[in-house]
């Protein structure tokens, strides 16, 4: 029934339950879900995931965070992992400039050539974008190339207009049901359902009501619920609507 668009199910915090975790997703109704990678070590980690269980897909990309350590032979390497039957886009990329842990001109060096190599494998690619947005705008601009989601958004209606006529899909997750996700709020109205996109970011940004535990890729039911009150729609025709577009944006039959 449900589909979550991102999420790390290779982060160590999955190592002791990981299958657990998994039968966790499922009895929930999580039918699909894209393991993201965020560096080298994870982006092979997540094929591994992908190959392990049935429903789960594999992003494989280099995160800001670990920009400064990205070499001409990284780009190499992820071009061969995207080639795997199950790996389904370049991700997650883009430019972090909160916590600036690789400096910014090398983080734009990279987000730019992981775009390029998108366009060049002709896959969709999963942007991180946090205190950045003018320049990640900037270089999405300049790729020329924009089968891109948003993940996680939070920024301003003016933004997501800019992405949505550029033809990105834009994700939410557990943010959105924060009692001080406004910002988010507003934007998942304003965001028509044929390019939104639902996700759980676990085990990060646990959504209301288990805030401040682990979060698993089970909750992005809450996620749902949430979109599917600030449309005036059924959880059942939210889940239906994001399943298909994330099929359609992910290419996954």
């Amino acid at each position: 029934m449900y589909f979550d668009t991102h999420t790390h199910l290779d982060d160590e915090r999955f190592d002791d339950d990981r299958d657990t975790v998994v039968q966790k997703m499922r009895d929930a109704r999580v039918s699909l879900a894209v393991n993201i990678g965020s560096d080298m070590k994870t982006s092979r980690k997540s094929i591994e995931i992908a190959k392990a269980y049935d429903g789960i897909y594999a992003a494989v990309g280099v995160h800001p965070h670990a920009a400064e350590e990205m070499t001409d032979e990284d780009i190499t390497a992820l071009a061969q992992m995207a080639k795997g039957p199950k790996v389904v886009a370049i991700g997650e990329i883009g430019l972090d400039y909160y916590y600036d842990n690789s400096p910014r001109e090398l983080q734009k060096k990279w987000f730019q050539r992981q775009i390029e190599l998108a366009k060049e494998l002709d896959l969709p690619y999963v942007v991180h974008d946090r205190d950045a947005h003018a320049d990640c705008m900037e270089i999405i601009k300049k790729s020329g190339y924009f089968r891109g989601v948003m993940h996680c958004y939070s920024g301003s209606c003016e933004m997501a207009r800019e992405l949505l006529e550029l033809g990105f899909y834009i994700s939410f997750a557990g943010p959105v049901t924060f009692k001080n996700g406004r910002k988010a709020k507003e934007a998942a109205i304003y965001v028509p359902m044929e390019r939104l996109l639902i996700e759980t970011d676990s085990p990060y940004l646990t959504p209301e009501p288990y805030r401040g535990q682990r979060n698993d890729s089970s909750h992005v039911q809450y996620v749902a619920k949430e979109i599917a009150a600030l449309k005036g729609l059924t959880i059942e025709e939210t889940a239906r609507i994001t399943r298909e577009n994330g099929k359609c944006f992910f290419g996954i039959d």
